[in-house]
């Protein structure tokens, strides 16, 4: 768990709830409904329905892959949810990181080249101690 790098789409605002938190998303939808057909063929519409919760709903997933053109940072530590808009290149999402001092784990921030470094490695471990010291996945795999 740590800090995960998410294609989105472009202007991609991820949802929130009536409270105003973000919402977790999950990934696969297109598996989810393959395997929700499956069960309707076994089982029946009705009692799919029941053990599926009613089904998969598109809203609780990312989207499609093939819309997917935009990185954005997410921390992972919790439900999954974003710390950074969504920018069009790895670097331009490493400076927005960096610039606005993000977290990459609790107060501990990283500079441009952490950032960058952990955008196009994908993700981050949330926090690693190296001989009694102790500093974000970030700034440790850069």
């Amino acid at each position: 768990m740590g800090r995960e790098v998410r294609m989105v789409p472009a202007n991609w605002e991820h949802p929130k709830d009536s409270r105003d938190n973000y919402k977790p998303l999950l990934d696969g939808y297109e598996n989810a409904m393959q395997s929700f057909a499956k069960d309707i063929e076994a089982m029946g519409l009705e009692k799919a329905l029941e053990i599926n919760d009613g089904g998969p709903r598109y809203s609780y997933y990312m989207h499609p892959e093939g819309e997917r053109t935009h990185y954005m940072m997410y921390e992972d530590t919790s439900e999954g949810t974003p710390i950074s808009p969504a920018f069009a290149t790895p670097e331009e999402l490493a400076r927005w990181l960096a610039d606005n001092g993000a977290s990459a784990f609790g107060y501990m921030t990283a500079t441009y080249e952490q950032w960058l470094s952990t955008v196009n490695g994908k993700w981050a471990p949330s926090l690693v101690v190296t001989n009694g010291i102790m500093q974000s996945g970030v700034a440790y795999t850069s």
